[in-house]
């Protein structure tokens, strides 16, 4: 290793092991299928319900698919930069230190992505309810005081260790479930936004709507109350936290960039087609739930689930079977997606004495399997607590603070290393990586002043990494 150049670090070597079978399509499938899970099926109630019309849910949903795909082309610089397993991680080690990449890589698994795992594992089985009734988390299978075991929570479980020991097999059959699924439910997204617009969709309700403009205000379905003041501001924020967690996991393709052909050119191309593909149906979607339903509907729907209600608008009594069923795919394929890359991350994290070292090895399959069952492990024990949801509010803040300071990396690697290789530039550079730094911050500054409740517990999980990394680097010292 030579000591002038630090990216040659472990992290290279375990990146040259794994098997270079993922294409473009598959790529951008994993992009696609991390981000589509059920949120774009229930938090635009939470968003109607904080601006009050319909402009401004829209306008939320456009801001988000906007930063999302700012990043997103942003990130395909740093891709082509450092195509090793581990995606942002090593981007955060290389621009700024390795304690920075480590309180990502902490934070990514203490409740980022293994919280994701359980939240999307828990909404699978809720939604499996609505066809098989007994795995409802009503239905309680152990009840001794304190703790209980729900169905939901056990076949939330058994589904993300299925996954699990499927993805240990090799990438190849982590791919192929990712793949075809996330097809299917882009299809099927597709088809219930145009049978949204050809059979239910209704010109009084959208002119009804649309009365609203741009007015901004409280909204509880019934009343209406202006905001004082700056607090506006809050409600933005509040309402961006469903809208950005329902956009997140975009990234993921990064932590698997050992195991993608060409990934020079196929991350950063995977990135932007697959938010692309997102962006763009999210909004056609809240579009389609404008024509469909009014905007109390919307922010009063039961459980928030405006999909539900949408599709029996569209479908009947039926409508609650197929968005259903639409949802069990959704949410599984999500799942898949989450697994199969976030190992990737604890995986270059133990290369480089950062994890516990048994997870630095790759089975004969050429997958981190041990990353994987750990993970799986974590992602069990949140499915249990229950916890998930409350871990998941509170680490937005964390998330978008690791975006903002990663694309802060692109800037500081110019300057600090210019000779490096950069087969892709960040497109828009320096303007559309500076301005989501900006509005990302905005969101962040916000969020911290009017909802100090999501926003200081995220921080404390991000904080007690420190510690941790310490810990870990006199082991490996």
């Amino acid at each position: 290793m030579n000591p002038a150049n630090p990216i040659e670090v472990s992290s290279e070597q375990s990146s040259s092991t794994f098997k270079r079978s993922l294409g473009l399509l598959d790529a951008t499938m994993i992009v696609a299928g991390s981000m589509i899970g059920s949120g774009i099926f229930i938090v635009s109630a939470d968003i109607t319900r904080n601006v009050g019309s319909a402009g401004w849910l829209l306008v939320i949903w456009l801001i988000t698919g906007l930063l999302t795909l700012t990043a997103a082309v942003s990130y395909g610089e740093l891709s082509a930069m450092f195509p090793k397993a581990g995606g942002q991680y090593i981007y955060l080690k290389e621009a700024f230190n390795p304690l920075v990449g480590f309180l990502y890589g902490w934070s990514f698994f203490a409740v980022i992505q293994t919280g994701s795992i359980a939240a999307v594992g828990v909404a699978f089985s809720k939604f499996s309810a609505y066809i098989f009734p007994f795995l409802s988390e009503k239905n309680i299978l152990l009840d001794v005081g304190l703790f209980q075991i729900s169905a939901a929570q056990l076949t939330s479980i058994l589904m993300v260790s299925f996954l699990t020991y499927i993805n240990t097999r090799g990438v190849k059959e982590g791919k192929t479930i990712q793949t075809v699924l996330t097809l299917i439910k882009i299809i099927a997204l597709f088809g219930l936004i145009i049978f949204g617009f050809t059979l239910a969709a209704k010109k009084e309700i959208w002119e009804a709507n649309w009365k609203t403009g741009f007015s901004f205000f409280q909204f509880d379905g019934i009343s209406s109350l202006p905001y004082s003041n700056m607090a506006f501001m809050g409600a933005i924020a509040a309402s961006m936290v469903g809208s950005l967690f329902s956009s997140d996991s975009w990234n993921n393709v990064t932590f698997i960039a050992g195991e993608i052909k060409r990934p020079e050119r196929n991350i950063g191309l995977s990135l932007f087609l697959g938010t692309l593909i997102v962006t763009a149906t999210y909004f056609l979607c809240n579009v389609m739930y404008l024509s469909v339903l009014s905007l109390q509907e919307i922010a009063t729907a039961e459980n928030d689930r405006v999909g539900m209600v949408a599709s029996q608008h569209i479908f009947g009594e039926i409508g609650t079977i197929v968005i259903a069923v639409f949802l069990m795919i959704s949410t599984f394929g999500c799942d898949n997606g989450l697994i199969l890359s976030g190992a990737r991350v604890y995986y270059s994290m133990a290369k480089d004495g950062l994890f516990f070292k048994q997870v630095a090895q790759l089975n004969k399959n050429g997958v981190p399997e041990k990353a994987l069952w750990i993970q799986c492990f974590w992602a069990s024990i949140l499915c249990l607590s229950g916890r998930y949801g409350e871990l998941l509010d509170y680490v937005i803040f964390a998330v978008l603070i690791f975006y903002i300071l990663t694309i802060i990396g692109i800037f500081r690697l110019r300057i600090t290393r210019p000779d490096l290789p950069r087969p892709y530039k960040a497109f828009g550079y320096p303007i559309l990586p500076l301005i989501y730094i900006i509005s990302a911050s905005i969101i962040c500054i916000s969020l911290l002043i009017y909802k100090p409740s999501h926003t200081l517990p995220g921080l404390i999980i991000v904080l007690l990494g420190i510690p941790a990394y310490y810990l870990f680097l006199g082991k490996k010292k």
